[in-house]
C-alpha cells in the first residue's frame, strides 16, 4: 500500500525537531531510520500529517561512558553500537543484540532511539535494555526529563513520551564482564521473535510475552531467594498475557519464555 500524503521536514538539531514539533502538532511523527514507522504507515496504521526527519542530528549519535553508566545518542544505528569499542567492553549485552537486529540493511539505518520510541513488544533492542535497567532521557519545550526504563514502555506502540518530545538519550548501567545471555525464538533468522529473553545480574527481561517488553518478576524473584536457574526459569511467563497469532499460540509462548529465560539464565552464569 501507499502512505497517505504528508510534508516532510529535514532538521539538524534538537531545537529545530522541537519546534517543528509544536509547529505541526501530535499528528505529526519524528523520522530517524524509518524501519519502523514507514512499514505501518503504508497500512495506514499510522497516517502522520507531517514527518519531521531527524537523521541529520548529529549531536545525538554518540556511545560514551559518563559515571558508571553509558550513555548512548538516540540516533545512533544499530550496527554503530554493534561495533561500539566503548559497548563492548561496557555493557557487552547491547552490541551482541544490536547485530541481531533484522539484516544489515536494517541495522545500518535503525536508531537506538527510534525502536524505543516505538514500543513494540517484539522489539530486541529494547528487551535487552529493559533487563539492564536505565534510563530514557526525553527533552520536550519544558526541558529535559529522565524516565525510567521500568516506566517508559506502556503498552502496544505506546510510550510515557508526550506528544511534543523526542527521545534524545538512553543511558544503562555499566556491567563490565557480568555474565549475561540473550536468547530468541524466530522462523528466520532476521524475523521479529516470537519470543526473547535477556537476562543479566539477576534481571530477565522478555519479548512478545505482554503488549509491551516485560521484565520476569517471578524468575527474579525466585532467583533473589535462591531458587536454582531451572526453577526459576519455570516461573517466567507468571504475570505475563501473550497474544496467539499465526506464528504461535499463547501456550506455545508461554513454553518458550520458559525455555528462552532458562538458557539466557544458564549463558549468564557460564
Amino acid at each position: 500500500m501507499i502512505p497517505a500524503p504528508f510534508d516532510y521536514v529535514k532538521v539538524t538539531s534538537v531545537e529545530e525537531a522541537l519546534e517543528a514539533l509544536a509547529e505541526h502538532g501530535e499528528d505529526a511523527k519524528l523520522l530517524a531510520g524509518g524501519h519502523s514507522l514507514l512499514p505501518i504507515m503504508k497500512l495506514r496504521l499510522a497516517v502522520p500529517t507531517a514527518l519531521i526527519d531527524i537523521s541529520g542530528i548529529s549531536e545525538l549519535s554518540y556511545v560514551r561512558v559518563e559515571g558508571d553508566e553509558v550513555a548512548i545518542g538516540a540516533t545512533t544505528r544499530h550496527h554503530e553500537l554493534e561495533r561500539s569499542a566503548v559497548a563492548l567492553a561496557e555493557v557487552p549485552l547491547l552490541p551482541h543484540v544490536a547485530g541481531r537486529v533484522g539484516d544489515p540493511q536494517v541495522r545500518h539505518r535503525g536508531t537506538l532511539g527510534g525502536t524505543v520510541a516505538h514500543s513494540d513488544p517484539a522489539s530486541d533492542l529494547p528487551t535487552a535494555l529493559l533487563a539492564l535497567g536505565g534510563t530514557v532521557v526525553v527533552q520536550g519545550p519544558a526541558g529535559r526529563r529522565e524516565i525510567p526504563v521500568t516506566e517508559f514502555w506502556l503498552g502496544f506502540f505506546e510510550t510515557a513520551l508526550s506528544p511534543d518530545e523526542l527521545v534524545v538519550e538512553i543511558r544503562v548501567p555499566r556491567t563490565g564482564a557480568a555474565g549475561w545471555g540473550y536468547e530468541k525464538f524466530t522462523r528466520r533468522e532476521n524475523d521479529w521473535p516470537i519470543v526473547a529473553a535477556a537476562a543479566v545480574q539477576g534481571r530477565v527481561a522478555l519479548a512478545n510475552m505482554a503488549g509491551a517488553v516485560v521484565r520476569a518478576s517471578a524468575t527474579e524473584a525466585a532467583l533473589a531467594g535462591g531458587a536454582s536457574i531451572a526453577d526459576a526459569a519455570a516461573l517466567a511467563d507468571e504475570g505475563t498475557s501473550p497474544n496467539s497469532d499465526m506464528h504461535a499460540d499463547a501456550d506455545y509462548r508461554r513454553h518458550l519464555a520458559r525455555l528462552l529465560t532458562r538458557r539466557a539464565l544458564e549463558k549468564a552464569a557460564a
